[in-house]
Order: structure tokens, then sequence, then C-alpha cells
């Protein structure tokens, strides 16, 4: 509360200052166009010329970090030109009007079959998914149909007050803890122990019962990068429903592992091979590679799918069956996954996300060779990797190497894990396409720099309350 009263104390200490203007913003000389320094928090009096609003613009964003070493957000930050300038063209048009746009809507249809046949769903070219504006959209989505599907399936029950309940990793991510919320569904969140860092088979099977609607797997916890069992997490609900007759489907939080595993682990069960995972999420703005925000869901077939979850609309001349949270969004990002589909088609994703593994790894390993880190995972799942430090380290802790990175550029966020591992503290790297082999070494170089600083500290200077924490 501390630091969040400080944040008022700033706020309130600069609301009233002006935003001050260079005079060279004027069009023709140092002072056109700039009749007055315009407000921060209310509108000004009168226009301003163009250039001078969008150097203005430009100049305060310079104190923003720079995306291509912020290496705490899984969200896409590179893209090629030719995919820029396409979502630039095609910001001014409404991905809902499919009437007035219909090109645009062929490409997001087009879209989904490719994903189905990636994710070997039964039917494949079955229309049965749709874009979101991401994966928090896309896990609604789908925890929604898991919830509908239960409440057909116990419909007595329901009305006479049972509810459902859902069971996940505490790693899950927050949307999943939202959906309960709104939604008005138990969730069952299984705790960490010892160094199983995310949902096991035999956990997730125990906290099972008649009112459980559905078990959300994730394929790249945002904690560490690991991919969850889903295969043995089914086959253990497959045993739990020959022993008691409860049917507990799955949903697989694919976010960041459906563009990922697909290309480098062909052979790893996890998607619609298993009879038992009923829907799939991935967020086409992290390893699909296009910037914020989109998201994908889809349906193993039409039971998963109730029919009653989807609208008809009849919206500027045609009738639109929608099954959304959201209606009118630009088509920009649905372009751009197009593009890249189409640009690097399946070896092309292959070798781009092998690159980002064979980073991952390399930084991964030279971080443990500074002597002074614990690697948890090694970016050998998700090009994701987790670590902490030594035992013997006493002069620092991974809040103070955050808020030193941070003073090279770096973004690296710092914090602890969830239950029952409150106790461990962490820093997590994320590669993404546009984080080359060049970057990781001076990202260790630059570590191994600052070393030396740290270890003459008589103590950790920095911990979450000091804000050098990153926030799930």
């Amino acid at each position: 509360m501390d630091g969040v009263s400080s944040q008022e104390n700033r706020r309130a200490k600069h609301r009233h200052r002006p935003v001050w203007v260079n005079p060279l913003f004027g069009v023709t000389d140092p002072a056109s166009g700039i009749t007055a320094v315009p407000p921060r928090h209310r509108l000004p009096e009168g226009p301003m010329a163009p250039s001078a609003v969008s150097r203005l613009i430009r100049d305060e964003l310079m104190l923003d970090g720079n995306p291509r070493l912020n290496l705490a957000t899984f969200v896409s930050t590179w893209m090629e030109p030719e995919a820029h300038a396409l979502m630039g063209d095609t910001a001014d048009r409404n991905l809902v009007d499919k009437d007035e746009y219909p090109a645009t809507a062929e490409l997001e249809q087009r879209c989904i079959p490719m994903l189905r046949h990636l994710w070997n769903a039964p039917d494949p070219d079955a229309s049965l998914g749709t874009s979101t504006v991401g994966s928090s959209e896309a896990c609604m989505l789908g925890g929604m149909a898991l919830k509908r599907r239960w409440v057909h399936r116990n419909a007595d029950r329901y009305a006479s007050g049972a509810r459902p309940n859902l069971v996940m990793g505490v790693n899950i991510q927050v949307c999943w803890k939202k959906f309960c919320n709104y939604w008005e569904v138990e969730p069952r969140l299984v705790p960490m122990e010892g160094d199983r860092f995310h949902l096991g088979a035999e956990e997730a099977a125990g906290q099972c019962d008649e009112n459980t609607m559905g078990v959300v797997t994730v394929l790249g916890s945002t904690m560490d990068g690991s991919y969850e069992p889903v295969a043995d997490i089914c086959a253990a609900l497959d045993a739990l429903e020959e022993r008691t007759g409860w049917s507990v489907p799955v949903h697989v939080d694919a976010a960041s592992g459906g563009m990922i595993a697909p290309f480098l682990e062909p052979d790893l069960a996890w998607d619609f091979r298993l009879p038992r995972v009923a829907s799939i999420n991935v967020s086409g703005h992290k390893y699909g590679m296009v910037y914020p925000g989109l998201g994908w869901v889809l349906w193993r077939d039409r039971e998963a799918l109730p029919g009653d979850l989807v609208e008809h609309v009849n919206y500027l001349g045609g009738d639109v069956p929608t099954f959304t949270l959201n209606f009118s969004r630009p088509g920009s990002q649905v372009v751009a996954q197009y593009y890249n589909f189409l640009r690097l088609g399946h070896e092309g994703f292959r070798q781009v996300q092998g690159a980002l593994r064979e980073v991952a790894t390399h930084l991964a390993g030279q971080i443990e060779g500074l002597g002074c880190f614990r690697l948890l995972t090694r970016g050998d799942q998700l090009p994701v990797f987790a670590f902490t430090t030594t035992d013997d380290v006493t002069r620092f802790n991974v809040y103070d190497v955050s808020r030193r990175l941070r003073e090279w550029g770096w973004l690296v966020p710092a914090y602890t894990f969830p239950p029952n591992r409150q106790d461990l503290q962490v820093l997590r790297v994320v590669c993404r396409n546009g984080f080359s082999l060049d970057l990781a070494d001076r990202l260790v170089d630059d570590l191994r720099d600052l070393l030396p600083w740290l270890h003459r500290q008589p103590e950790p200077m920095f911990g979450p309350e000091e804000g050098a924490s990153f926030h799930h």
C-alpha cells in the first residue's frame, strides 16, 4: 500500500504541471502552431498542428523501455516491415463487418482450419473456432463452453443449487481466476510442492468430483516456461471416469506452447489427438508472432461447443454467427496472422521457433556458468527459463539483479512463485523472435559486469515492495 500511496503522491505532484513543447515543433517558425502549452488531464482549448502533436507524443514515449530488450513479456515486439505495413493498411477494417469486408473475414476463416490441422482436430476443416482479442478472451470462451456443457448435463442438480468447479494449477494465468470470479465457478487451484511447479496428473484427478466441469492444463507455464503433462492428466481422468463415471473434459491453455510444440515436438501428444481434449486456445500475438492483440480458440467438435452459446446477429446486411465477448475490433491482427502463416509455412515456423529455443538454451547455460545462479528450467520446452540465486549468495537477491539490469536497458522480471513455494524468488527470461544470440551474449556480458557491484553490497537492497518485481 505504501508503494501505491507514493505513486499517487507523484501523480498529484505532477497533475497540474503543463506539458512543455519544444518551440521547433512549430510548422513554419519556432512559434507557429503552438499558441498555448497543452494541459495534461483535460482537452486543450484549441487544436494544434498534427506535426507538433506527433512530435510531442513521440518525445513522451521515449521514456518507455526498448521493446526488443523487454525479456518480461511473451507478446511479440518485432514483425517484418511488410507485415507491419499490412497492419497499417488494414487497421481501418472492422472485423465484425463481414458483409462490408468479406476478404478480411475470409482470411480469418482460412486461419481456423490451418490451426485445426496443426492441432490434429478430428474434422480439421470444420469452422469450430474463432479469433479473439487475446488468449484471455479465448480462455473465457473455452471456460464458458465447459460450464454450459456441465449445466446441460446437470440441469436438475444445477437448478437445485449445485455449482461447478474448475481444476487447475496455481501457476495458471490470471485470466482463469477472472473467469471463475465473473462466471461464478469454484476455482480449485492445485498448489506447487517441492520441485513440482505446475499441475500434475494425480493432483488434477484428486481435485475432481461430480461438479467438476473441466480441468485446465497449460502448455507453457508463465512462471517458468514448462509444459504440463497433458497426456498424463488425460490418462488420470480416464481412470477416474472408469472408477466413478465422472466424465471431465480438458481445456488446453496453449497460449504460448500451441505455436511451439507442433513444430519442435511433433510427436508430443497434448492436442486433439487426446480424445479428452475438448478445446484449445493460443495467443497469435505470442509465438504466432503478431503484434497484440490476437488470440484463437478452437473446439474439438460440435458437442464441445454448445450451440446455444453462438449468437446469430443480423448486422449490416447479413447473418453474423458470433461467439465472442468483444464485437468491433480491427482486422489487422488477423491479416498479420495470415501473413505469417503464408510467409513461413510449417518449415519456416520450425526454423524460427528452433532458433528461439537455441537462443534460450544457450543463454540459460551462459547464466548458469556465471556460478551464482541456479536454473529452474532451461528453455528446452518453451524458449523461456527461470532462475534464482544459489544458496551461497547472501549479498544480493533477484530483485537487485532485476533493478540493476534495468539500468542497462534490460527488462528482466523478478517475482515470487505462488503457493506453496512463495519462498522461491526467481528471474525469468522470455526469448522471442527478434532476440538474437548476439543480444543474448550482450545480456550475459552486462550481467557479468554488474556482478562485482552486487557482490560488494553488504546485503540485498531491494524487494518486491520497492517495485523491482514483476506482477503477473
